[in-house]
């Protein structure tokens, strides 16, 4: 039975939210909705009064993909949500900061994307899943993607020709870098010497920087390296990497203008180096990581380049093993950049050692809240937030925030 509903907020994963509560997705606070109610999901949705923020969808794709959830809305309702995802994440910890204007990425500017591709009795079918679906939804028009980065899906298709199964989906990450594509595949066939010399004589054909299958590398042409700074350095397979170089550039500034003038600095949460590398070029660094990989990765980054301070690295599960007060003595600033999960066991060590700068990185709102509740009831100040939006048309929020100690003594 249709029914009425009028939109009264959105959720954080960018769903329009009635009163029940009822979910429903790419609608907008204020438009009068209609349609079916399957548990708490609206279905068949049909806007009956529109936003005044309401936009035609840029893209094509954007109906059936699910890689974005808000191309529906103006870019200035966008921004302000994000920024007031953030705010509203603070104030549930009692917490007021200043918050920043908020920084995108363009369109057509991601340099990395993890594409699903099936096997199919005609060929393949690759791009993105539907919303909350298995279906996959080709996405030859995609509004996300590097135009360098979009061609390349044929790759990823071939690569399931020789390696996929017709039973499951593989996941194909394909990563721009300096010497040509990275690539980085999970869930094929299991390799034996058929397949191996197949998928590497494909990686040689396709002119592949790199090819690994499953984390074990296949084939390397050339070092697939990143620009970190003034040095260059090889991820391993599948790394992490910010999601473009104008969002990387964005946070890189607001984390060198938390930290400037620090001449120690440690980096927690250092990956293969996205700040340490840089920073280096004005401070020594101490970079660490819990993935070993990614610091190997990290120091011959360093020891290749020229003209930056010392870097030190350690491999250490930061959320088992924080470090403690007593490592962090002497140290002028603190770079944390934690995955979604956030750095509570680190937050509680770090505000004890009251080290006088904390530069912190985050991409979940509410549990970098509840670590600045940590960091400001140890008597830091919260001096600004900047949200940066590098993934735009979705959920996904990201900020850099400033955190100084209220009161150094001596």
């Amino acid at each position: 039975m249709t029914q009425q509903y009028t939109i009264a907020r959105l959720g954080h994963q960018g769903d329009g939210i009635a009163d029940g509560p009822i979910f429903a997705p790419r609608t907008l606070p204020g438009e009068v909705v209609t349609g079916g109610v399957e548990g708490q999901q609206l279905t068949d949705i049909r806007i009956e009064t529109p936003s005044d923020d309401r936009v035609k969808p840029p893209c094509r794709h954007y109906k059936a993909c699910g890689g974005c959830q808000l191309q529906h809305a103006s870019d200035p309702f966008v921004a302000a949500w994000k920024v007031d995802i953030v705010r509203a994440a603070l104030a549930a910890q009692g917490i007021e900061a200043e918050m920043r204007p908020i920084h995108t990425s363009l369109p057509h500017s991601r340099r990395r994307a993890t594409i699903a591709v099936r096997r199919t009795k005609k060929g393949t079918l690759a791009g993105f899943h539907g919303r909350a679906s298995d279906v996959i939804t080709e996405i030859p028009d995609c509004h996300l993607l590097a135009p360098e980065l979009l061609a390349a899906i044929p790759v990823a298709e071939a690569l399931a020709v020789l390696g996929g199964s017709r039973k499951g989906i593989l996941a194909v990450t394909l990563t721009l870098s300096s010497a040509g594509l990275d690539v980085s595949v999970q869930g094929g066939k299991p390799l034996d010497g058929p397949l191996e010399a197949s998928l590497a004589q494909a990686a040689e054909q396709q002119g592949l920087a790199r090819l690994a299958w499953d984390g074990e590398v296949l084939a390397m042409r050339n070092p697939p390296y990143q620009q970190f700074g003034a040095a260059k350095v090889a991820p391993p397979p599948g790394a992490f990497l910010q999601a473009t170089k104008d969002g990387e550039a964005a946070l890189l500034s607001t984390v060198q203008e938390i930290v400037a003038g620090s001449k120690k600095i440690v980096d927690l949460f250092a990956g293969c180096g996205t700040f340490s590398l840089p920073l280096a070029a004005d401070a020594e660094v101490h970079a660490v990581e819990g993935e070993p990989t990614m610091t190997q990765a990290l120091d011959q980054g360093w020891r290749m380049a020229q003209g930056l301070k010392r870097i030190t690295t350690e491999a250490r599960d930061l959320f088992r093993r924080p470090l403690m007060p007593d490592e962090l003595r002497k140290v002028d600033a603190v770079v944390l950049d934690p995955p979604r999960a956030g750095a509570e066991a680190q937050v509680a060590e770090l505000a004890q050692a009251q080290v006088p700068v904390i530069a912190y990185v985050s991409c979940n709102p509410v549990t970098f809240a509840r670590d600045a509740k940590a960091i400001v009831t140890a008597g830091y100040t919260l001096n600004w937030v900047q949200v940066v939006d590098q993934f735009r048309w979705s959920a996904h929020t990201e900020l850099a925030a400033s955190f100084t100690l209220s009161h150094i003594s001596g």
